[in-house]
């Protein structure tokens, strides 16, 4: 064969190999299939995460004082409620009724949040605020999940369930 014409021949295959591989992507763009939505056996795949990505999860309010409202359903009694807020360098810090505190606090993923060991002032309190400031303070410490519930601010953890209102 001449040189001429087999260079048209490998050109023109190798155009019909491009047509078709772009068409495929095409088609696979158009059913979802190519977008990673689904796996050739046909079930869901889970949605990965990416950084710096849009997300629908929930973001924590830092740099927003919180005043306690109850604790596993058993309101606050007084004006002088326990009180906290985590800043934007994740530093917590507060009120219980008679102490303050500070800890390391991080929002995390899925509405998670973990709390690092409290420092602690040692005033002497009356037994019944001790005992409702300790309770407060394990689950601070303890808390796991948080959670929005209208502009309440809900901090649930083993030891039990913290509502807080925006405090001004």
């Amino acid at each position: 064969m001449k040189p001429m014409l087999i260079a048209a021949l490998a050109c023109a295959a190798g155009a019909l190999v491009l047509t078709t591989a772009t068409e495929t992507r095409a088609q696979n763009s158009i059913s979802g299939f190519g977008k990673g939505n689904r796996r050739p056996g046909g079930e869901d795949k889970k949605e990965q995460y990416i950084p710096g990505a849009k997300q629908t999860e929930k973001v924590f309010p830092l740099d927003s004082t919180w005043t306690a409202v109850s604790i596993n359903g058993k309101p606050f009694g007084g004006t002088d409620r326990p009180s906290f807020i985590i800043d934007k360098q994740y530093r917590a810090r507060g009120y219980g009724g008679c102490n303050t505190f500070a800890a390391t606090a991080f929002p995390l993923k899925e509405q998670h949040l973990a709390v690092g060991p409290l420092a602690l002032t040692k005033k002497s309190c009356d037994k019944s605020l001790q005992a409702t400031e300790q309770a407060y303070f394990v689950a601070l410490r303890t808390a796991a999940q948080w959670d929005m519930v209208g502009s309440q601010l809900v901090l649930k953890s083993p030891n039990g369930e913290l509502k807080f209102d925006r405090a001004l």
